[in-house]
């Protein structure tokens, strides 16, 4: 993950003990929704994907887990977020603009609101060289800004110049031609480790189609989606 400094040189950070926002190494795990194609095929265990998938013998796990969802308290979250974008806009020294809207949270309530921070600017394309390098370094570090449970990650999300949207794109063809070949195969196929966000896309995705079902398995970072023939059993 790159990482970016202030005008005095000092690296930029979250927030210690609530209070001034730099300083400090930053800690804590790796930034999930790495990529999403290029699976394995079958059931082989071992290294897929630039990770190792630990616990072969651990069979595919549903993505509801027996722990109550936590809340987005998006009224608290839009006021600290300000802070964070306007400071760190500054100490960068960017050309970049931010709007911050609500869109509708992908398979949630109906009521429940996501928050998007979308940049433009003469500086946009810069946040998105080496496959949003900094975009997502500029995501994470306000994650932890915020003090967000880990589960509300992929709801409050950083995009500029629509590369979200159309890596989404992407991600559902890639469902859909994986769909197809389990079809034919007859073989399960396991994309990459993944944010909770696009497995849930990629579930509702492939809600309904013939021949298939989806499950996601493992933890933490390392948790993936698995799409199955219909047929099998566990």
């Amino acid at each position: 993950m790159r990482e970016f400094r202030a005008r005095d040189g000092n690296r930029i950070d979250g927030p210690v003990n609530g209070g001034s926002y730099g300083g400090g190494s930053r800690g804590g795990g790796s930034r999930s929704g790495g990529s999403y194609g290029g699976g394995s095929r079958g059931g082989g265990s071992g290294s897929h994907g630039g990770g190792s998938h630990g616990g072969g013998s651990r069979g595919p796990r549903r993505e509801h887990s027996g722990q109550p969802e936590p809340k987005l308290d998006n009224a608290r979250v839009l006021s600290e977020l300000k802070r964070y974008l306007d400071l760190a806009v500054r100490e960068m020294g960017l050309e970049i603009a931010y709007e911050i809207s609500e869109p509708a949270s992908v398979g949630g309530n109906a009521n429940d609101r996501d928050i998007l921070v979308t940049f433009t600017g003469a500086d946009q394309e810069f946040l998105l060289e080496e496959q949003a390098d900094l975009l997502l370094s500029l995501e994470h570090v306000g994650h932890r800004w915020l003090r967000l449970d880990p589960r509300l990650h992929d709801r409050v999300r950083f995009d500029a110049a629509e590369w979200r949207a159309n890596r989404l794109d992407e991600l559902k063809l890639s469902a859909r031609v994986a769909a197809q070949r389990v079809r034919e195969t007859g073989l399960e196929h396991r994309f990459n480790p993944m944010s909770p966000r696009e497995r849930r896309l990629i579930h509702l995705e492939l809600a309904g189609a013939a021949g298939v079902r989806t499950m996601s398995e493992g933890v933490g970072d390392q948790r993936r989606l698995v799409i199955y023939p219909a047929g099998k059993k566990f």
